[in-house]
């Protein structure tokens, strides 16, 4: 029988596809829209995890011109980042922000 893997490593592996990270995003900014104090940041998290599992924050802060620990504090639980930062984040990744 297989060892079993920790779940973030799962969830790392699985959001090296696009699609899959679009569908975790767009559910994880959905669920952090609801309002309440615990879902306030899950979007910060998931965008963090789908940063890690794309090549990681370092290779991220290079792409966007933004220095690593910034970026590290700015997709923390505990990050506000501006809107001019979430847009070039959003872009490094190669994604699109839409609304409906």
């Amino acid at each position: 029988m297989p060892k079993s893997r920790k779940y973030q490593d799962w969830l790392i592996d699985k959001l090296k596809d696009h699609d899959e990270a679009v569908a975790y995003l767009n559910a994880a900014l959905e669920e952090s829209l609801k309002g309440d104090e615990e879902s306030k940041h899950l979007f910060l998290t998931a965008l963090r995890n789908v940063a890690e599992a794309q090549g990681g924050i370092g290779n991220l802060a290079k792409k966007t011109h933004l220095g690593r620990e910034s970026l590290y504090k700015t997709l923390s639980e505990k990050g506000n980042p501006k809107w001019h930062t979430l847009v070039a984040l959003i872009i490094s990744l190669g994604l699109n922000l839409r609304l409906s």
